[in-house]
C-alpha cells in the first residue's frame, strides 16, 4: 500500500477531483505488530494481525464502509501509506507500536493528512513503563483507545464510522461531532 513517494494505495479509488473517498477506512499497524499472537502473548494475547484485520473489516463493513489494512516495521513505510491514503480514505485507525513514543514523522505526516486518526494499543500503555506513557501521535488523535486488547480496534472502527457520518448495525443516524477536547489538549476542528 502506498507507493515509495506516497503514491496512491494499491487498489484505491479517488473521486472526482482528488476528493477524499467517504466510504472507506484505513487500518495502519506499526513495528512488530506483524508478530502478534506469538509475540510475548502474556501482554498481546494471541489473535494474531490476520484476525484483527477481518474483525475491523466486518465492523467497518456494518457501517457500509470499506477497511483497507497495511503494517510495517519501517517508518518511512508508514509515512508514506499516510501520504496515499490523504485523498483515498475517509479515516484513519494506527497501532504506531513503539514509534508513538519516538516518532515526530509519524505524528507530523498523520497531522498532515487531516483526516481523523485514533490511535490504538493493545495493553494499557500507563500500567506499563515510564516511557510508554507519551505519544507523539496521541497529540494529533481524535481519540485513544488503549488496554481492551483486540476489542479497541473494532471501537476505534465504530468510532471512526460515527466521525464520517455513517449508520450503524441498527439504522439509526450517529453523530458526527466529536467531543470538544479537554483544557491544555490539541483541539482539531469538528469533521477532522
Amino acid at each position: 500500500m502506498g507507493g515509495p513517494a506516497g503514491g496512491p494505495v494499491e487498489g484505491a479509488a479517488v473521486g472526482a477531483a482528488g476528493t477524499p473517498v467517504g466510504g472507506r477506512l484505513a487500518l495502519l499497524n506499526g513495528p512488530n505488530l506483524n508478530l502478534l499472537g506469538t509475540r510475548e502473548p502474556h501482554l498481546y494475547g494471541t489473535t494474531t494481525l490476520a484476525e484483527i484485520e477481518d474483525s475491523c473489516r466486518t465492523e467497518a463493513a456494518a457501517f457500509g464502509l470499506e477497511l483497507v489494512a497495511f503494517q510495517s516495521n519501517h517508518e518511512g513505510a508508514l509515512i508514506d501509506t499516510v501520504h496515499g491514503l490523504r485523498h483515498e480514505a475517509a479515516g484513519i485507525v494506527v497501532n504506531p507500536g513503539g514509534y508513538a513514543h519516538t516518532s515526530v514523522a509519524l505524528a507530523d505526516a498523520l497531522a498532515a493528512c487531516e483526516l481523523p486518526v485514533v490511535e490504538v494499543h493493545l495493553t494499557n500503555v500507563y500500567r506499563r513503563e515510564a516511557f510508554r506513557h507519551h505519544s507523539f501521535v496521541s497529540a494529533v488523535a481524535v481519540a485513544v483507545i488503549c488496554g481492551c486488547g483486540p476489542d479497541g480496534y473494532t471501537m476505534a472502527v465504530a468510532h471512526l464510522a460515527r466521525l464520517v457520518g455513517r449508520r450503524g448495525r441498527r439504522g439509526s443516524p450517529l453523530p458526527a461531532e466529536p467531543i470538544p477536547a479537554a483544557p491544555g489538549t490539541l483541539h482539531r476542528a469538528p469533521g477532522r
